[in-house]
This record gives structure tokens, C-alpha cells and sequence, in this order.
């Protein structure tokens, strides 16, 4: 099941289930329920992202060639860092280039992300998927100035700027997306595929990040694990290529979709915001 969460025409907000012929049927329940699809068409204004975390997990150099691309190596464990809930944005909605907290360095991530469904700690790999809510797209935008000059050495002031973790389009549950292994995954910005690669080139696998990551720490209900990105990034590239106001940006991924969002300076997006 495809689950959307949305906003409709009086503000109030939902979830549905996005059927193959691309209409959304008004769910009872939500994420962490058992959720029951009903006969009435949703009436979306606004599509959200597909969750409220509560809290960010993320995974660094999970992949060899990311890892080789950035000059970092591979570690003996999964690398781990936090992203700030407030970074959280939805579908379409701009990524913000900070102007306060200046970064002309702002890059693109796609990645996997892991929605955590029951609260779960100390899980063994062999029974880690049986605590996943579901599946979706992630952007863990990042200010390469500010992860690794401006930081103090830590990675999260730098990956934690309001609009920095797009979300979306939907949350794929787990009896439609049974292997989180073997899917392709891109990025692309104005058209230009910079990253495709496959979940299978992932150091750590989906079962072995759950089990390292709650050995000893209790999981809740809404944790979000990114589980890394591929090569290709921005920083990466000769000359290297970042985001700037204009510019879109869109993750997909096999069989959860694409998440799109334009990049704004904040000046661009107020001017945007008052002509709506």
C-alpha cells in the first residue's frame, strides 16, 4: 500500500491510499494503526510528508563509492549523525538555501528511508523488519560548508537547516516493498541524473542498521533511519556542483516513486509565497 499524507481544502489533515490509477482513497487509522481504506475519494491540497518524526537517524558512507568519492574510506561500523526534526519538508515545498547561517556549498543526498512502526530495542537483524512502518524517499540536503568547516567536527549543524530532509511522496508499507534490497535509486537536479545506484551496494543492509542502531537505544514509533547515499553527489563532482535558487531536485526510488522539490533563496520563496 502507497500511503500519502495530505492536507485537504479546509485544513484538516489525513492519510489515503494512492491506488494504481493514481486516485487517493480517504484512510481511518494512520502509519502506526492498522489502516483501513475507505470509498471516499481524498480531496488533496496539499500533499505532506508521509510522516512526523520523531526522531532522525542518519547513516554516513554506506556506500563504497560514495565513501571513495568524498575521501572518507569505509569504517568497521555504520557511521551515524542526526538530522533535526524541524528539517523535515514536505513533497514540492522548497528546500531553503540558509541566508542567516550563509552556505554557498548547499548539496543533494538521496537515500532509502526507514520509518520505524512499533517501538523496538536490542532487535536481532533476522527479526529487524518486522518493527518497519514502511518505506520513502529522503533528501538529506547538506551545507558542506558548515558539516565540515563551520561544525566544530560535528556533521549536524550542517544537515540540520529548516527544508534540509524532504520526505515523500509516499509511505510504501512493508507486504508491497517486502525487500528493501536490490532497488534503484537516483537523483536528479534540472533534469541531469547525478546519482544510480541500488540499495544492494549498501555496506550495511536495512536489518543490520536497525540492529546496530538499536543496540541499547530504544527506538519510538515515527524514527526515521536515512540509510546513506550513493555516489554522485555535488561536492563530488569536477567542478563540483551545488544548489542554488532555481534549481529542482528529485529522488526516486523503485517502487515508492519520485520526490521533487524546487531550491529557493528565502527572498525567492516569499516573493512565491505572496503571489499564491
Amino acid at each position: 500500500m502507497k500511503l500519502i499524507r495530505y492536507e485537504d481544502p479546509s485544513g484538516s489533515l489525513h492519510y489515503a491510499a494512492e491506488q494504481p490509477d493514481g486516485t487517493c482513497l480517504r484512510v481511518t487509522g494512520g502509519v502506526f494503526e492498522r489502516p483501513v481504506v475507505t470509498r471516499e475519494v481524498a480531496v488533496i491540497r496539499r500533499r505532506l510528508a508521509p510522516v512526523v518524526p520523531r526522531m532522525i537517524w542518519c547513516v554516513g558512507q554506506n556506500y563504497r563509492r560514495h565513501a571513495d568519492e568524498v575521501g572518507m574510506g569505509v569504517a568497521d561500523y555504520p557511521v551515524l549523525f542526526t538530522k533535526g526534526v524541524n528539517s523535515v519538508q514536505d513533497p514540492r515545498e522548497p528546500i531553503l538555501l540558509p541566508e542567516t547561517a550563509q552556505s554557498a556549498e548547499v548539496d543533494y543526498e538521496g537515500e532509502l528511508v526507514v520509518v520505524i512502526g512499533k517501538t523496538c530495542r536490542n532487535v536481532s537483524r533476522d527479526k529487524a523488519l518486522d518493527y518497519v512502518a514502511g518505506y520513502t524517499c529522503g533528501n538529506d540536503v547538506s551545507a558542506r560548508d558548515w558539516q565540515l568547516k563551520k561544525g566544530g567536527g560535528q556533521w549536524c549543524r550542517g544537515k540540520s537547516f529548516d527544508t534540509f530532509a524532504p520526505l515523500g511522496p509516499c509511505l510504501v508499507t512493508p507486504e508491497s516493498l517486502l525487500d528493501p534490497s536490490g532497488l534503484q535509486i537516483q537523483t536528479l537536479v534540472n533534469g541531469r541524473q547525478m546519482q544510480n545506484a541500488n540499495t544492494r551496494e549498501m555496506i550495511h543492509g536495512v536489518p543490520a542498521l536497525i540492529e546496530f542502531i538499536s543496540q541499547n537505544t530504544t527506538l519510538l514509533p515515527g524514527t526515521l533511519i536515512f540509510t546513506g547515499t550513493p555516489q554522485g553527489v555535488g561536492m563530488a563532482q569536477d567542478p563540483p556542483v551545488f544548489l542554488k535558487d532555481g534549481d529542482e531536485v528529485i529522488v526516486m526510488i523503485e517502487g515508492i516513486g519520485a520526490l521533487s522539490n524546487p531550491v529557493r533563496s528565502q527572498h525567492s520563496a516569499a516573493r512565491t509565497a505572496a503571489s499564491r
